[in-house]
């Protein structure tokens, strides 16, 4: 199969869920190191979209569009109208705790979702030029996923590879492997010049207070308890978010079409020993900074207490996955990536920007800890 890809002189990327966390932290990436190449931003802003995380990029070549990936029209207007030949697909519901309270929402945004997505890029780029008789436009679907579709390690298992066998265990990541699978199909069926990552667990600047790297910097400093499943000794992957983008970047330029690359940070911790090391960091930071105690006086840092004091265990979740590790041998032999930022760097840097960016998570939580 030829590479559509070729003839692309100058991308124009629609980003689909670029004010969530990830896809923001990559429009912000894409814009510093590819200023000529426009860039619309396709959200819905469900609740962890948000407006604020593109604040002082939006302008002519960065474009905000509130909407659905579920409006094929909207999208196949977008396609046409701003000339799009490359789609970066974020967009996704990525709760599990959520998705095993209500699944419905999560079949709707990443399954049919996607097939939105996947109808409307072969009509605008494949059927249309064909219909007037001039070749198909030059174009490239990547679709981002999660290392979750491969179910569960144990603890001597090897990593996941790009041909490990999928086995999702949640609601989410059997929504986010049935996307996968489509965007595939429509590859070999159709000819849809696509790609497909699988990341490892992301942290970073501008991530939902409800997951576990900013739930628990934002506990320690209002003296919340720092909810631990089970007995912590969960696993994951960690790769700070700027890597992830990076990544991304790798596989938009030189990626093989139709497959997969995984994109990890090559970074194994338990939950117990991330929320220690938060823990421990903080520690550090208001004891080398009085003024932290006069901004967060609830934080037992605040009287000298260790912030391990908050530390509670909560029963497990169901279907709680045990271990998640990305074998990222492929991108790094064929693509030259690798993860720039240790994960203990990216804690120091994930601490700084929330300590320096209180309106922004004051706003997302509407105040909820100002009243604790």
């Amino acid at each position: 199969m030829t590479d559509s890809r070729a003839s692309i002189t100058k991308r124009r990327l629609l980003v689909t869920g670029g004010a969530g966390f990830i896809g923001a932290n990559f429009v912000r990436y894409w814009r510093e190191q590819h200023s000529a190449e426009p860039v619309i931003v396709l959200d819905a802003l469900t609740y962890a979209g948000n407006r604020a995380n593109l604040d002082g990029l939006e302008g002519p070549e960065c474009r905000f569009v509130h909407g659905s990936i579920n409006d094929t029209e909207l999208v196949e207007g977008l396609l046409r109208d701003e000339a799009i030949n490359t789609i970066v697909h974020f967009a996704a519901e990525s709760h599990v705790d959520r998705s095993i309270e209500g699944p419905d929402v999560f079949i709707e945004a990443n399954i049919l979702g996607t097939l939105s997505l996947l109808k409307a890029a072969r009509k605008v780029w494949m059927l249309e030029p064909e219909a007037d008789g001039s070749p198909a436009l030059a174009h490239h679907f990547h679709h981002v996923s999660t290392d979750e579709v491969f179910g569960s390690l144990a603890t001597d298992d090897p990593a996941f590879t790009e041909r490990t066998a999928y086995a999702p265990n949640s609601p989410y990541s059997a929504s986010k492997a049935a996307s996968d699978h489509l965007v595939r199909a429509w590859h070999h069926t159709y000819g849809l010049a696509v790609t497909t990552s699988n990341c490892s667990n992301n942290y970073g600047p501008y991530h939902f207070p409800e997951k576990l790297v900013p739930l628990m910097i934002l506990n320690v400093l209002h003296g919340v308890a720092l909810p631990i499943y089970g007995d912590g000794m969960n696993v994951r992957d960690w790769l700070y978010v700027e890597d992830h983008a990076r990544g991304i970047e790798r596989v938009l330029d030189d990626g093989q079409l139709g497959e997969t690359y995984n994109i990890g940070g090559c970074n194994e911790w338990a939950n117990i020993d991330i929320v220690k090391l938060i823990c421990a960091t903080l520690d550090e930071r208001f004891a080398d900074d009085p003024a932290l105690a006069t901004r967060f006086p609830k934080s037992p840092a605040a009287s000298g207490r260790s912030a391990e004091s908050l530390m509670t265990f909560v029963s497990d979740r169901a279907g709680h996955d045990f271990r998640y590790a990305i074998n990222a041998n492929r991108i790094e032999t064929e693509l030259g990536f690798s993860p720039a930022v240790t994960f203990e760097d990216g804690v120091q840097r994930t601490i700084d920007w929330y300590l320096n960016n209180e309106t922004w998570w004051k706003a997302v939580m509407d105040g909820s800890y100002c009243k604790t």
